[in-house]
């Protein structure tokens, strides 16, 4: 047993109020987000490119054909699971700071490579290894916001993380509009696309060296001194921001065990939250990056022009950071399970709409829609799934589960490439909305009930 100490850390840390010192962190732990973000929607617009450069194909002979954009979307899920998978259990031994600094690094110095490539091979291999450090970012970010963040303010740190992040597409929509169609100083658009996100990602690492570690991961692994200077900082941060002191902590009795094994994710209590979030991530990412990973393609299948396509997008894209900040009011209101089911339920009716569509305002309306509807459900979820496991193993269970996510993603990339050429967009919307039907009747049966409940009660 690793003592008392551990638990007074998560007492005094649950006290803490959500000052201005607290949301700055939050913010600077969301900014590599933002580019986790503009890497995986950067596929839907530079698809374009790389179809018109006669480096790839949107209708593949086959599942595994390299020229196939499917088979590139294939890589880079591929890649960000084994980032989630292989190497989640690395933020659980040496830190969550520390995998900020590697997964930024690793992405951007492979995209750059990426970008001067110039086979299908070349681009889909490095692609692949620049995904594993992108896998890496999301699962420490949502690690570390629930160790800092107190319960009754969760919900409302992740919708504006999660807002941060999709900050980001709009963004790289823009830069697809603007750059594909072009060749700025001889280098094809999709090229720059990609080396101002690598060249974004190392700004937004330097930024970030002053986010601390985890005052609870710190506690759980000894290093007691450290644990202290930085709860003690945090604690005078924010009694400077209130003018008065803190209340005294509400000491739990709950032993805390300091290691923290794999195995634990598959005996009780996690086994059953283990199988219900890996079938959760299996089936979500279909809608959210089936569609957001698709939208220029889908239009262009729809008859529009692929420079109309990328307009169309952008404008669709702007949506994304809408969603969480939409939800913002009710993040810690409405019980996060209900959350996913009701966003579940809207995603699924509203791509249907979206595939039925010919007038412009119309496909545009309910694209838009759809990407409401997911970035509400990718706030919740992300919160959702990290609060039900203990801190000792919280990154390895947010990799494992988080990692079936890219599993279904690559493999998604593959069928959407597969249903979009025998049936058409319909087949695409068809295939969304069964997996949003199967998502929905998990969560609603099985998930947990979270909201304002302490980590170490939900652990229990």
């Amino acid at each position: 047993m690793a003592g008392r100490y551990p638990g007074e850390v998560a007492a005094r840390l649950d006290r803490l109020p959500m000052t201005s010192g607290l949301w700055r962190l939050v913010i600077l732990i969301s900014l590599g987000g933002a580019f986790e973000f503009y890497d995986l929607l950067m596929t839907a617009y530079v698809a374009p490119g790389l179809v018109a450069g006669g480096l790839f194909t949107a209708r593949a002979d086959g599942f595994f054909a390299i020229n196939g954009i499917g088979f590139f979307v294939f890589c880079t899920f591929a890649g960000m699971w084994l980032g989630s998978m292989g190497f989640g259990f690395v933020a659980d031994r040496m830190g969550r700071r520390t995998m900020f600094t590697v997964s930024l690094v690793w992405y951007s110095l492979a995209t750059a490579v990426m970008a001067f490539q110039h086979s299908a091979a070349g681009i889909d291999l490095w692609r692949f290894i620049a995904a594993i450090g992108v896998g890496l970012e999301q699962v420490t970010i949502d690690t570390l916001l629930p160790e800092l963040v107190p319960p009754p303010k969760r919900g409302r740190a992740f919708a504006i993380s999660q807002g941060i992040a999709f900050s980001a597409v709009p963004l790289v929509a823009l830069l697809g509009w603007l750059l594909v169609p072009l060749s700025p100083f001889g280098l094809e658009g999709w090229r720059w696309v990609a080396l101002i996100g690598a060249s974004g990602a190392l700004f937004v690492w330097w930024f970030r060296r002053n986010v601390p570690e985890s005052p609870r991961w710190l506690a759980l692994h000894g290093r007691d001194a450290e644990a202290e200077r930085i709860l003690g900082g945090l604690e005078r941060q924010a009694e400077r921001d209130l003018e008065r002191p803190l209340p005294a902590p509400e000491m739990a009795s709950d032993a805390i065990e300091e290691k923290g094994r794999f195995g634990e994710l598959f005996r009780r209590p996690y086994a059953g939250r283990t199988l219900v979030m890996s079938v959760f991530n299996a089936m979500q990412t279909i809608a959210f990056y089936g569609f957001g990973s698709w939208v220029p393609t889908l239009l262009i299948a729809k008859g529009i022009h692929v420079t109309t396509s990328l307009q169309y997008a952008f404008i669709i894209a702007l949506a994304n950071p809408v969603g969480p900040l939409l939800a913002f009011a009710i993040a810690d209101r409405i019980e996060r399970k209900w959350q996913i089911v009701a966003a579940g339920i809207v995603t699924g009716i509203g791509i249907l709409l979206f595939a039925r569509q010919e007038n412009a305002a119309l496909v545009i309306l309910f694209g838009a829609v759809v990407t409401l509807a997911n970035n509400w459900l990718s706030f919740a979820f992300h919160g959702y799934q990290a609060e039900q496991f203990p801190t000792r193993i919280r990154a390895r269970a947010v990799g494992f589960v988080y990692s079936w996510s890219r599993v279904s993603a690559a493999l998604a990339g593959l069928l959407i490439g597969f249903f979009l050429k025998e049936g058409g967009t319909m087949a695409v919307a068809l295939f969304i909305g069964a997996a949003m039907t199967l998502m929905v009747l998990v969560i609603g049966i099985w998930g947990p009930v979270t909201l304002h409940r302490r980590l170490e009660e939900i652990s229990h």
